[in-house]
């Protein structure tokens, strides 16, 4: 069988530090430690003593406490705690499918989860959100992606690239579907907390059906990526099967990022973090905004909901990957092309970064495409 590569992560493991102004990553500007323990007001002592040992393989209990304080009706025992969501989506792929299984997955995505299943030999059907209709769900096209052979639905609520936050009614519509195949509901919610335009968190899909899973972790909405702490909440069965995966792959997370996962999830820090994110979200969104609309001819974009992210339409004969790599090449900054989601003519944009960073850098972008134009 073919190995699938993963595009997007190869795209920035070849170039995301080569570049003067990055623009292709997916979570908001980085916590400093230093911010993290002044939000938690802690003192940098009580962790120079701790024993760069294991934790529990599982994560450690007070962690998986504040986790499943985020869920209703969760138990530490429904958490597993993991290497960011990357692993998460991994092991999940692994323990759920084998060759010639089907999932449902939404389209544009996060292509992880979908390229571990491919090479794993399932059958991958998509459905889409419409980009005009507000980037809202396409239910015939889940009603006929999902099929009696469907083993699990996925999505990512709000939406990696588009920012999209499914209303509650899609919500219900996607539950229905899982269920009347008995499927599993797998829902990526690592953009839950990064809301731009509302402070009301979007809601989880947990608890909503009985086969749902929820990924999630500290790298998107928390500004915590460094830490690579990710979580799975899922029924306790599932969880110790997914454990026997988890041993197989990372053993465990690292002692210090439990200990500062834990931290961050803090009440009173939690809160400190996503007001944080959110201004990120809000002002570099305005930037973003201001820059596109120099060229109101050639890019348009539906504003995110939420996420760092915006999934620019640009309206130009050239191919997204082509085009990335001249701002790369010709002004020394990185985007993500539409081809990595299979939508080409778009761009992934992150702009949740200090306003100054972002002007200076997406100005960049505008001139290579007055060059484009010129011609």
């Amino acid at each position: 069988m073919t190995f699938k590569a993963f595009d997007l992560e190869r795209l920035l493991s070849d170039w995301e530090q080569t570049v003067e102004f990055n623009f292709a990553e997916s979570g908001v500007h980085p916590v400093p430690l230093k911010e993290l323990l002044e939000f938690a007001d802690a003192d940098l002592n009580e962790f120079l003593d701790i024993p760069l040992n294991y934790p529990e393989v599982n994560g450690d209990l007070k962690l998986r406490q504040r986790i499943q304080a985020l869920y209703s009706d969760a138990t530490p025992d429904n958490v597993i705690v993991t290497v960011g969501a990357s692993e998460a989506n991994y092991i999940l792929a692994n323990t759920l499918l084998v060759e010639g299984d089907e999932v449902a997955v939404m389209r544009p995505t996060y292509m992880q989860f979908s390229g571990v299943a491919s090479n794993l030999g399932a059958k991958v059907r998509t459905f889409s959100l419409n980009e005009n209709k507000a980037w809202a769900l396409n239910i015939e096209e889940l009603q006929e992606a999902v099929t009696p052979n469907t083993k699990a639905i996925a999505v990512v609520n709000p939406n990696n690239p588009t920012g999209k936050i499914l209303s509650e009614k899609e919500m219900d519509v996607l539950i229905a579907a899982a269920e009347k195949v008995n499927a599993w509901l797998i829902a990526d919610e690592v953009y839950g907390g990064a809301e731009r335009e509302k402070t009301q968190p979007t809601s989880s899909f947990y608890g909503k059906y009985n086969k749902v899973i929820t990924v999630n972790g500290l790298s998107k909405a928390y500004g915590l990526p460094g830490l690579r702490i990710g979580w799975i909440v899922a029924p306790v069965n599932l969880i110790k099967e997914l454990w026997k995966r988890h041993e197989y792959t990372t053993v465990s997370s690292s002692m210090l990022g439990n200990r500062l996962g834990e931290m961050a999830l803090r009440p009173h820090v939690r809160r400190q973090l996503l007001d944080r994110t959110r201004k990120l979200v809000g002002q570099g969104f305005d930037v973003l905004q201001q820059i596109l609309d120099e060229y109101p001819d050639v890019y348009s974009v539906v504003p995110p909901g939420a996420s760092a992210l915006s999934f620019v339409r640009y309206n130009l004969p050239v191919n997204s990957t082509e085009l990335i790599h001249r701002f790369r090449e010709e002004e020394n900054i990185l985007v993500v092309p539409g081809d990595c989601f299979d939508f080409d003519h778009h761009l992934r944009i992150s702009s949740a970064l200090p306003k100054e960073y972002v002007h200076e850098g997406l100005s960049r972008m505008n001139d290579v495409i007055k060059k484009i134009l010129s011609r």
